[in-house]
């Protein structure tokens, strides 16, 4: 007797907004779309954020045993993260970012899911966490409790379901692998604050 899927799960930590393709790709948007949910008020960095935890994932469906029955699908390969343009010159793309993190926390974004990387300068929040030490600023990192801030190039930062990318400069090897990096990094949404030209020559194919 064929198997009844089942019902999808639908948790609230599962990000959601929907992304419009860059330049080249389609219309870009200038600002990131919001996800569904609560609107609580809005964390900045340096202040604790409420941590919500991953979401419970649901049991895997129960093997065919009886060797008439059809087998089961293979499961679709993930799609990767969705992708965001935010136009902005070197110099205001960590503005540009700033103001990102602000609408997403505004929408009901956990301070938790976001991660911001710069290519260039850091940011002042990076600057002034690592006075009191790498130690004490990665810790901040491993409790996912709230916006974290650091460079591309730092090996140390794990996966956030978003991530977003302000070119603000640096070397030309590390901007040129920042958005592969990036996007290693995302789970569900990717947002880019630079150049269009520059981002859209930097994206991997098929993005």
């Amino acid at each position: 007797m064929p198997l009844i899927p089942e019902e999808p799960q639908i948790h609230e930590s599962v990000p959601g907004p929907r992304a419009v393709p860059a330049p080249g790709r389609g219309a870009p948007t200038p600002r990131p779309v919001p996800g569904p949910g609560p609107r609580p008020v809005p964390v900045r960095p340096g202040s604790p954020g409420s941590h919500r935890g991953p979401a419970p994932v649901p049991s895997p469906r129960a093997a065919v045993t009886d060797a008439k029955a059809p087998a089961a699908p293979a499961p679709a390969p993930a799609a990767g993260p969705q992708v965001q343009l935010i136009p902005a010159s070197a110099q205001g793309a960590l503005d540009a970012a700033d103001e990102a993190v602000d609408l997403l926390l505004d929408s009901g974004r956990e301070p938790g899911e976001i991660l911001v990387l710069t290519t260039g300068d850091p940011h002042p929040w990076a600057v002034h966490e690592l006075t009191f030490g790498e130690s004490s600023y990665w810790a901040q990192h491993d409790a996912r409790d709230d916006v974290f801030y650091a460079s591309v190039e730092a090996t140390r930062t794990g996966r956030r379901p978003i991530v977003v990318v302000a070119v603000n400069g640096g070397a030309e090897s590390m901007v040129n692998g920042a958005l592969p990096a990036a996007l290693d990094r995302a789970g569900a949404l990717l947002i880019v604050c630079g150049d269009p030209q520059r981002v859209n020559s930097l994206l991997p194919v098929g993005v």
